[in-house]
C-alpha cells in the first residue's frame, strides 16, 4: 500500500510518499510544495492543487492522509489553512483516491507512542522509522509522520473490521 501524507499550509504544504510493505515502511519521496505569498490567495490555493495532482499523478498512491487542524490563536490563519487543507482533500478526491484526516495528537502517538512528542521527536523518529540519510525539511517530515500515521491506523481499521464481521456472523 502506497500512502501520500500531506502537511497543509498557505505558505508551504508538506508532503511524503511511503510505501508499506508487511510490516515495513519505505521511504519513496517527500518535499513540500511553495506559494509566492507575493500572489493573491486562489493563486497559491492552485498551486497546491496542481503540486499535489503532480505528485499524485506520479506516485500513484493508494491513500491520501491529511493532518487537520486543531487550533489556532489566529482566526485569519485558520481561515487560510482550512482552505489549503480543502485544495490538498480536493486533489485526493478528484483522482479518486480515499482521503483520511488525523489530527496532530493523532500523528504524534502514532509515531512516537506520546501525544504531548515535541516536534523534534517526531522528526528524529521518521528519520529512523524510515531509515532516512537526515532528518527531512520540517514540512515534508511532519507529511511523512501523517502518512506513517495511517499506515499504522489502516492496520488497526482492518482489524476492526474483521473484528466486526465476525461477530456479526457470530451473533
Amino acid at each position: 500500500m502506497k500512502i501520500l501524507g500531506i502537511d497543509p499550509g498557505s505558505r508551504i504544504t508538506g508532503y511524503g510518499v511511503i510505501s508499506k510493505e508487511g510490516n515495513r515502511l519505505i521511504h519513496v519521496d517527500n518535499g513540500a510544495i511553495f506559494t509566492d505569498k507575493a500572489k493573491d490567495f486562489p493563486a497559491r490555493l492552485e498551486r497546491i492543487y496542481r503540486g499535489l495532482a503532480e505528485i499524485i499523478e506520479t506516485y500513484r498512491p493508494d491513500a491520501v492522509a491529511v493532518e487537520n487542524i486543531f487550533f489556532s490563536n489566529n482566526v485569519q490563519s485558520a481561515l487560510k489553512l482550512g482552505q489549503a487543507r480543502g485544495a490538498a482533500i480536493v486533489a485526493g478526491v478528484i483522482a479518486g483516491l480515499p482521503v483520511f484526516e488525523y489530527t496532530a495528537l493523532q500523528v504524534k502517538q502514532a509515531v512516537v507512542g506520546n501525544g504531548k512528542a515535541a516536534k523534534q521527536q517526531v522528526q528524529q523518529m521518521i528519520k529512523v522509522l524510515l531509515n532516512l540519510p537526515e532528518i527531512a525539511q520540517e514540512d515534508a517530515s511532519d507529511a511523512l509522520a501523517v502518512a506513517v500515521c495511517h499506515a499504522n491506523s489502516s492496520v488497526l481499521s482492518g482489524m476492526l473490521k474483521i473484528m466486526d464481521k465476525v461477530g456479526k456472523t457470530n451473533a
